[in-house]
């Protein structure tokens, strides 16, 4: 089952380190991107992730972002289908980090 956690709610949906996966392009991470803060951020294109998913540790819990909900929520469905077990798709993306979390986060 895939948790939907919104930005403002991250840091308490999961007891412990949680790894933010942004599955967004490089050009979209160079308008705005997230800084971390209790939390660990690794930036995966959502295209790579099938070959790069070595880099994801299946015991940490893992928050999918990208620009509004819908990218991120494939990735957390495909991680789930890998047998990763505490996942969540951040809902509204990084547009709604930046409206709930962190206004400093420019919207695109």
């Amino acid at each position: 089952m895939i948790d939907h956690v919104n930005p403002s709610q991250l840091n308490d949906w999961q007891p412990g380190q949680i790894t933010v996966l942004d599955v967004r392009e490089p050009a979209e991470l160079a308008v705005a991107s997230v800084k971390p803060d209790g939390f660990t951020l690794l930036a995966i294109p959502m295209g790579e992730i099938p070959a790069r998913l070595a880099e994801l540790d299946p015991e940490q819990p893992i928050a999918c972002l990208c620009h509004h909900g819908a990218r991120s929520m494939r990735v957390a469905q495909f991680l789930v289908q890998q047998g990763f077990a505490q996942v969540a798709n951040i809902s509204g993306g990084i547009d709604a980090w930046s409206l709930q979390r962190d206004p400093t986060v420019p919207r695109y």
